[in-house]
């Protein structure tokens, strides 16, 4: 597999989403200098949940994207809606107490509720369907499966032949389904969301890359063109942040992750693959996900590289794992083929805390599981602008150490730790 760095513009990327957007965004560029409550600093989902949380609440928010909004992990992802927030929360008990994890915990099932509650609140466009499905390939996973049950009562375990009256392939040895999960067109849903704040008051800007951060008890951030002043700024970029916040950008580690979309299937292509219009994905550590799209597209993605380049020939790498999975597809036509980046912390957990002591917020490191967190953290972010702090500071007081390595070595040392989950994985 030859690699190749990233080739951006500042439209979307090639995406089945970017095709089928019900709305393209044409918001002005920032110039001048403007005065707000809160400036939001990227218009991915953690942005525009923030912008409609605090809208809701009556703050003035300025929301300020470098591209499109929408343009990175949130404009490209799978599309699937899976409760939680972050991995192991008990794994931090030591630093949040027994009511942290627990608050985290009641945090992974909120997050989804937000989605729900906001579509149907606003009438958001965006293909929701519920109903989620996680597979196995090794008797560990099904052994996993049994054991959680055991506390997810909304868990419905699935053995080697109930899995295929929901995905029909031989790969699997079983599984689970949840119905309170499920998939949407992410694109869809974050300009949609974008559409929302605007409505609710908020400013918001493209094609506007941020500059500087002035910090303080009343900061700015300032772009080529323009200055926000604000009483609080909220970064919201992710693993496209780079070195603007160094402290940021130690604890961050973008990785890329693909996905394909095949030509519309017939009846007798989707009874030979996805029986179900569930969203799925495999317990690996470097995992397959899939689902259908409204137009019966199958979206397949995965192939996570932590090099921070994309393979050359990644369409037909993704063609040749789709195929693996689903036999009956092997001269489906793939339409569309992309990429983006995604930010992993080391603990798998979002970060969210203030820069320092001043009022300038931030989160990052949704580590491949972001489009139902986001909007818990939206809500976490206005809750602390609002003065209550409760959730914002159990998330605050957890510890998150920086990549080990530096620049020079962090992707090479995370990169042979993948090959040697990859390795188990097989085994």
């Amino acid at each position: 597999m030859f690699l190749k760095s990233t080739v951006d513009t500042n439209e979307h990327a090639p995406s089945y989403y970017a095709a089928s957007v019900n709305w393209q965004t044409d918001y002005p560029q920032l110039e001048g200098d403007i005065a707000v409550d809160v400036a939001i600093v990227g218009g991915g989902f953690s942005g525009v949940a923030t912008a409609v949380e605090l809208g809701e609440r009556g703050y003035s928010v300025a929301l300020i994207e470098s591209n499109r909004i929408g343009w990175g992990a949130s404009g490209r992802n799978g599309g699937q809606i899976i409760g939680g927030y972050g991995r192991d929360p008990s794994a931090f008990r030591g630093s949040i107490g027994s009511d942290g994890v627990t608050a985290v915990e009641g945090m992974g099932w909120e997050c989804v509720e937000i989605i729900k509650q906001r579509i149907e609140k606003y009438q958001i466009d965006c293909d929701l369907k519920w109903g989620w499905c996680e597979v196995g390939l090794k008797k560990r996973h099904l052994k996993a499966y049994r054991q959680w049950a055991k506390e997810e009562p909304e868990m419905k375990l699935l053995d080697r032949d109930e899995i295929k009256q929901y995905v029909n392939s031989e790969l699997y040895l079983g599984g689970y389904y949840r119905e309170d999960w499920g998939h949407i067109q992410p694109l869809n849903l974050c300009i949609g969301e974008a559409r929302v704040a605007e409505s609710l008051g908020a400013k918001i800007f493209e094609h506007s890359k941020i500059t500087a951060i002035n910090f303080g008890e009343s900061p700015a951030v300032e772009t080529d063109k323009g200055r926000v002043k604000a009483d609080h700024v909220i970064l919201c970029g992710n693993a496209y942040m780079g070195d603007l916040v160094p402290y940021l950008d130690a604890r961050v580690l973008p990785a890329t992750s693909c996905i394909i979309a095949t030509e519309p299937l017939a009846y007798e292509q989707l009874a030979q693959s996805m029986v179900r219009d569930v969203a799925v994905c495999d317990s690996r550590t470097a995992l397959d996900y899939y689902r259908l799209s409204a137009d019966k597209r199958l979206l397949f993605g995965g192939l996570s590289n932590y090099t921070g380049l994309d393979p050359t020939n990644a369409t037909a790498i993704m063609q040749a794992k789709m195929r693996k999975v689903f036999p009956a597809l092997s001269a489906v036509k793939i339409d569309y083929s992309w990429s983006g980046r995604m930010g992993i912390s080391v603990r798998r957990m979002p970060q969210i805390g203030r820069v320092a002591n001043s009022n300038v917020l931030y989160v990052s490191g949704y580590s491949g599981h972001g489009v139902a967190p986001t909007h818990m953290t939206g809500r976490i972010l206005a809750e602390a602008v609002d003065g209550d702090t409760r959730r914002f500071d159990i998330m605050n007081k957890m510890f998150h150490m920086p990549w080990p390595g530096g620049k020079l070595l962090r992707r090479p040392a995370m990169a042979a730790g993948m090959m040697l989950y990859k390795l188990r994985d097989r085994l």
